[in-house]
């Protein structure tokens, strides 16, 4: 597919402000700023939708430093206070859900109830900027508690828990949502997530790194349950419906915090037996070339240089680009089996239930919930 090549400009530019802010200046090729002229406000947009505005901006402040960039040349004023403006959102985002899950970790540790947050914050302390990583919620694992934890927060504290979805709650602390996973994953979408769910309950109990969060003690999850929690989690959000920028540096930067603690060959066993061995051959090669990490890091990682190309293109310019209808059931439904007719391709790399299969057992999992038709 030809695509526009402004676009392609726009996309390299913040690849490059990707790796200027997250390595030494000096290991970073900046050619790129000189080769032709750039699209500040289209790199603006396409970093704030792959989920790295805040990140650029870090790579935009140690450019203007190094004097390679000056940003009051570069940049017009409305759109150097529009992109401070949305880090300082982030920031207080993100200082929002620490609050809010230091007070549920306060809650919850009276009643002997320990909890390990998944993906966002545990994830935040591999960055840079920890408060640079934006996270729309907190998930939560509570070691097999989460029934017991949602009656005391129904009942003690007056919190309305939401039981609509598949394999987690939903409530809010201080106006911040909170998912309380009672599974890892959706195993009632994918029958194949079975075996994967019991490894990661298995693993999760193995979880003794803590971290002190304004007082009150929280587990980040045991690395081999976190990294194949973190894939799996990317996977089935590639195949449903499309994965940012942002997943891709998630797992670049665990791996380079956690490289050395990863059972390389039990993760890649799963993957195999999954048929997903060579997405986590994609993703390796993709998150070293974003992160500029190096790719012996990710063992036995296997090049498929026009898989990569075409997942990493469909990540920057989706493949299936048209907007979820707003309203309508039946338009609803006819966009999703849209769009996961034209994914099937990807749900090929991801699960090894057939297509047929995975349309009847989805079809069924939303009947059971119906409000996730709609989610």
């Amino acid at each position: 597919m030809k695509r526009d090549p402004i676009a392609e400009r726009t996309a390299q530019i913040v690849l490059l402000l990707i790796r200027v802010a997250l390595n030494e200046e000096h290991k970073v090729d900046k050619s790129a700023l000189n080769t032709a002229p750039i699209d500040w406000e289209g790199v603006y947009k396409l970093a704030t939708a792959q989920g790295v505005v805040a990140i650029a901006w870090d790579a935009l402040m140690k450019l203007h430093k190094s004097k390679d960039i000056d940003i009051a040349i570069a940049l017009t004023r409305e759109l150097r206070l529009k992109w401070a403006l949305s880090v300082e959102r982030i920031e207080r985002r993100y200082a929002r859900q620490r609050a809010a899950l230091a007070r549920l970790g306060h809650i919850l540790s009276e009643e002997g109830i320990r909890l390990s947050p998944l993906k966002g914050y545990g994830l935040s302390l591999c960055y840079p900027i920890p408060e640079h990583r934006p996270c729309s919620d907190i998930d939560i694992w509570l070691f097999g508690e989460q029934k017991r934890a949602d009656e005391i927060l129904r009942t003690k504290h007056n919190i309305a828990i939401d039981e609509g979805e598949h394999h987690h709650t939903v409530f809010y602390i201080d106006s911040v949502m909170v998912e309380n996973h009672y599974d890892f994953l959706n195993i009632h979408a994918h029958h194949s997530s079975r075996p994967i769910e019991r490894y990661l309950k298995e693993q999760a109990e193995r979880s003794n790194e803590r971290v002190d969060i304004d007082g009150v003690m929280v587990y980040l999850p045991a690395v081999d349950c976190h990294a194949l929690f973190l894939l799996r989690h990317a996977a089935s959000h590639f195949a449903a419906t499309e994965i940012m920028l942002r997943h891709i540096i998630d797992w670049g930067l665990f791996v380079r915090a956690y490289h050395d603690s990863i059972d390389w060959y039990r993760l890649r066993s799963i993957c195999r037996e999954q048929h997903m061995e060579q997405l986590l051959d994609a993703i390796n090669a993709i998150s070293a070339e974003v992160c500029g990490l190096d790719i012996s890091l990710m063992p036995n990682t296997t090049r498929r240089t026009e898989l990569e190309r075409r997942i990493l293109g469909d990540i920057l310019h989706p493949e299936f680009s048209l907007t979820k209808p707003e309203r309508g059931l039946l338009r609803i439904v006819i966009f999703k089996f849209r769009r996961w007719w034209a994914n099937r391709w990807k749900h090929r790399l991801v699960y090894r239930d057939g297509l047929l299969h995975s349309f009847i057992t989805q079809t069924w999992s939303h009947l059971m919930k119906p409000k996730s038709i709609k989610s």
